[in-house]
């Protein structure tokens, strides 16, 4: 039996409830453990008064928590995660509008985040899909490198690939929004029924599947290109690829809850997390996406996405409530229930 997360989100949800306090900061962080926990450190030693509870969740289970206390919000600010469901929220009214100091500081990818969400979000970082395969594994197996999408149908790589639940993941719909804009609804369904033959697992986070390659577990994870980065540059045997048919990407971001307790805390880190200063954090922690602030400076290891063929990706579209709730059903319906099977 294949193993799959089951994640309903408009079930009962088990998830982490916040105490409100006066100097306090009540956070949900999107982004990989170790980025999270060095942004709330470095905050805190930078604005001693203010006490930051931060708990890590996926894109679609942080949403989730967001639109559960829609009436009575335990969440203050959003930080990281794909854009698409920071959309959504946005689009349902789950978050507040603010416009930054820091705004024309940003590049033209975060702006345009802002101004799609009437500035209820906005872009933080900004990463293509891909994935990353374990080198050693495919030459002791004798596989073939998969260069494009359809080179994860081979039948050899049967049991090979990882990628996460798209209700869980924000990774995992990004790469599920990028093949229905790449082959069209019906033949981006079909091509993911098929590729369920090759896949052993549907993780719940959306870097998981990469670092179950980096330990053998697994040849390959189809996540972020930064994902698979991270991975090589800790010293695995991670091969990083983009797809030669094209490719969509993240936009990374940020969004401060409609009706939070500690308003002044979270536009002070909101604020803070947009200067160059706190994103210039990013690379020590092993996170290698690119910044939205164009003084920040990017690692070395971060990829080149001018030598990735991208495509033009719909973030008003696939971020819509409509659209993102649709595609979600269909994958339930026809992908995720066969993985059970």
């Amino acid at each position: 039996m294949k193993k799959t997360l089951a994640f309903a989100l408009g079930g009962a949800l088990s998830l982490p409830a916040f105490a409100a306090a006066a100097g306090e900061l009540n956070l949900i962080c999107s982004a990989d453990v170790v980025i999270c926990e060095k942004l709330v450190s470095e905050f805190q030693a930078s604005h001693p008064d203010t006490k930051v509870n931060m708990v890590r969740l996926s894109s679609g289970e942080a949403y989730a928590k967001v639109r559960a206390e829609g009436r009575n919000p335990q969440t203050d600010l959003w930080w990281g995660g794909t854009g698409d469901p920071h959309l959504q929220a946005a689009a349902d009214e789950l978050t507040a509008p603010y416009e930054s100091p820091l705004l024309a500081d940003q590049q033209d990818w975060s702006k345009k985040q802002a101004e799609i969400s009437g500035n209820r979000t906005i872009g933080v970082y900004t990463g293509a899909l891909g994935w990353g395969y374990n080198t050693k594994i495919f030459a002791d197996k004798g596989l073939k490198e998969p260069a494009c999408w359809a080179d994860l149908l081979d039948p050899s790589l049967k049991g090979e690939i990882q990628l996460a639940d798209p209700n869980s993941s924000g990774t995992a719909y990004t790469a599920l929004a990028t093949l229905v804009q790449l082959m069209g609804e019906d033949q981006a369904f079909d091509y993911l029924k098929k590729l369920n033959a090759n896949v052993s697992q549907y993780t719940k986070s959306g870097s998981a599947p990469v670092k179950a390659a980096a330990r053998g577990e697994t040849g390959m994870g189809i996540v972020f290109l930064h994902d698979a980065v991270s991975q090589t540059v800790e010293g695995f045997p991670i091969k990083p690829m983009t797809p030669c048919e094209g490719t969509g990407y993240e936009v990374g971001s940020m969004s401060i809850i409609e009706g939070a307790q500690n308003p002044d805390e979270a536009k002070a880190f909101y604020d803070w997390v947009l200067t160059p200063e706190a994103q210039n954090l990013m690379p020590e922690s092993g996170s290698f996406q690119i910044p939205s602030n164009k003084n920040a400076t990017p690692s070395e290891n971060v990829p080149d996405l001018s030598t990735v063929k991208l495509i033009d990706y719909d973030f008003a579209k696939y971020g819509s409530s409509e659209t993102r709730k649709a595609l979600l059903a269909r994958w339930d319906a026809e992908v995720g229930g066969a993985a059970t099977e």
